[in-house]
């Protein structure tokens, strides 16, 4: 087959196929080192993100990929394993916030470590990727601004 003569397939030139692919050969090094350590993918981003502080349920499942109801399973397990725990929200008795527990302190932190190191191999690899972190950072915040209701 003459590949030369070939015409490039659509997605490989595709944003949404460009960003997803990236994401996906990046993250399996990653994801890789979370599995040999015991960890899940969807833990490991749970951990992730509340190490910046409590979350509500819904934002905890729009921050980490996930849809609420498969959200909520994980939570069961991290909570029967002791390393998050849930707590009425004092403002709002309707919200529930997610915290993390002692347990879940002291592995986020073990693993921000690793994501920290994989990520300097990452940049090291792509001088670049600060600039992209920057441009992704952008399209997120403007992607986001179109969801919002208008007033909200």
């Amino acid at each position: 087959m003459d590949t030369q003569n070939t015409p490039p397939r659509f997605v490989d030139d595709y944003l949404l196929s460009l960003l997803a692919r990236a994401s996906y050969v990046v993250s399996t090094e990653f994801h890789d080192r979370l599995r040999a350590r015991g960890v899940s993918v969807p833990v490991w981003r749970v951990l992730a993100t509340l190490s910046g502080g409590p979350e509500t349920v819904t934002a905890l499942a729009e921050a980490c990929l996930l849809q609420q109801p498969t959200m909520t399973k994980v939570l069961d397990r991290m909570e029967r394993d002791g390393l998050v725990k849930r707590q009425q929200d004092a403002r709002d008795r309707r919200l529930v916030r997610v915290h993390l527990a002692p347990r879940g302190e002291t592995m986020v932190a073990d693993l921000l470590a690793a994501a920290r190191a994989h990520e300097a191999e990452v940049v090291a690899r792509h001088p670049d990727a600060g600039a992209i972190k920057d441009l992704l950072r952008a399209l997120i915040a403007r992607q986001s601004q179109k969801k919002r209701p208008r007033g909200a």
